[in-house]
């Protein structure tokens, strides 16, 4: 017979991991809602109407926090943050990119164990082709970015990615209507070197990511890649992309 658990009997160690699936369970209800509301009324609607939740929950959820922890608000924030000055801000932006970067990973390393690679790529390739929409809108809302802005506002957007936290990256401008952007130094590739393994072949999803984010940028923008792995590509970047405003 199964033991009937309350939680009144459970353990401090027991509560500890119900808040863990607490946290775990926020972040999976949040983005099954946004993928359901994406495949009834479209991505463009989906953004709008995340934000709109978002905005309803922020005061709420900053307010349960502040009394909880007995901290003071700052911009919806809670004042934990307040005394940090703007180097450890940047320092905790970087933190978070990096555990976004390892988040993504570790969701394709577990589709690919059970599944195999083809079906990981799919899955990996159709995610991120909701998500660089997703990320380039917010961009362009927390910066006030207008809408066809062309290459200039591209350029912006891709210096606020969470890539540009963790890799290091270069545009360069060719003449008024071209711009190229080259990954310099990829996190993912890097580590990949280190342990003496060859590239990841990431063309598939790269040809996916980078013409979507920069026509949410602005539709004119058409996107030409240069060289992405499993091509060849020089020691000075892992892959390079072309933008032209038409």
């Amino acid at each position: 017979m199964v033991e009937m658990k309350k939680l009144d009997d459970m353990s401090r160690e027991e509560v500890l991991l119900l808040i863990q699936d607490a946290f775990r369970n926020i972040v999976s209800h949040t983005g099954l809602w946004f993928q359901s509301v994406k495949e009834e009324l479209g991505l463009d609607e989906a953004i709008q109407l995340d934000e709109v939740a978002w905005q309803s929950i922020l005061p709420t959820r900053s307010k349960r926090f502040v009394s909880r922890f007995a901290l003071d608000e700052e911009k919806g924030i809670p004042g934990l943050l307040s005394d940090w000055n703007r180097e450890q801000l940047i320092s905790l932006l970087e933190d978070l990119s990096k555990d976004w970067l390892a988040n993504d990973g570790v969701w394709f390393q577990a589709v690919e164990d059970k599944y195999g690679m083809t079906l990981a790529k799919k899955l990996n390739d159709k995610t991120w082709g909701s998500f660089t929409v997703v990320e380039a809108k917010r961009i362009m809302s927390r910066l006030r970015i207008p809408e066809n802005g062309g290459l200039n506002a591209l350029e912006q957007a891709l210096g606020f990615r969470l890539y540009a936290r963790v890799n290091r990256q270069e545009t360069l401008h060719e003449g008024s209507n071209r711009l190229i952007f080259r990954m310099n130094d990829c996190r993912v590739q890097s580590a990949r070197k280190r342990k003496n393994l060859p590239d990841y072949p990431c063309k598939s999803v790269g040809i996916i990511e980078y013409p979507y984010f920069a026509r949410a940028i602005d539709p004119r923008i058409e996107t030409t890649c240069i060289a992405c792995p499993p091509d060849p590509h020089p020691k000075e970047y892992y892959c390079a992309w072309q933008f032209e405003l038409k």
